[in-house]
């Protein structure tokens, strides 16, 4: 199968025009949607189907600022390996253990909660933009590996506030 960027004729950069990248995943979906294939031998229907599926996965891929990295840094031979590699700088660590307190402590309280929500938000920002400087800018593949971990954790945490602002809801 294709490579992504190249899928959607893309250049090989993290920094990405969402809206080209939308455009580019809906020309290919009408060139190999299953239902074009419909009254085709079998044949062309499971290459059409297994196309379709690629084209998803793809898109899914670059369209997340994370997996965009994680796919961008295994092609350049630095894979994340979160389940084995965990390293990150002793201020980022404590910073998660702040992070981590403060959430528990907010708990039932959905202005303090709305507040983190807030701060990780901005955070990440930050992160995304060093991110992007260190993949395409300086290709620091050790720098990128670290803040994607960085931001996976702090994913993580977003999905927990947003689950616990979901309860305070209910």
């Amino acid at each position: 199968m294709q490579e992504y960027f190249s899928l959607f004729g893309l250049p090989e950069r993290y920094a990405l025009d969402m809206g080209q990248l939308d455009a580019a995943y809906r020309h290919v979906q009408a060139q190999v949607h299953p239902d074009r294939f419909a009254h085709r031998p079998e044949a062309e229907r499971r290459v059409a189907m297994q196309w379709a599926t690629h084209a998803n996965e793809a898109f899914r891929t670059l369209r997340n600022p994370v997996s965009r990295a994680r796919y961008l840094l295994a092609r350049r031979g630095a894979a994340i390996d979160v389940e084995r590699n965990t390293a990150m700088s002793g201020a980022f660590l404590m910073q998660q253990m702040e992070w981590r307190e403060a959430v528990e402590e907010a708990q039932g309280d959905g202005t303090e909660l709305e507040r983190l929500n807030r701060e990780l938000a901005r955070d990440e920002r930050v992160m995304l933009d060093d991110l992007k400087h260190a993949i395409d800018d300086d290709g620091d593949t050790a720098l990128a590996s670290e803040l994607v971990r960085r931001l996976m954790f702090m994913e993580k945490l977003r999905h927990e506030l947003s689950d616990a602002l979901a309860l305070l809801e209910n």
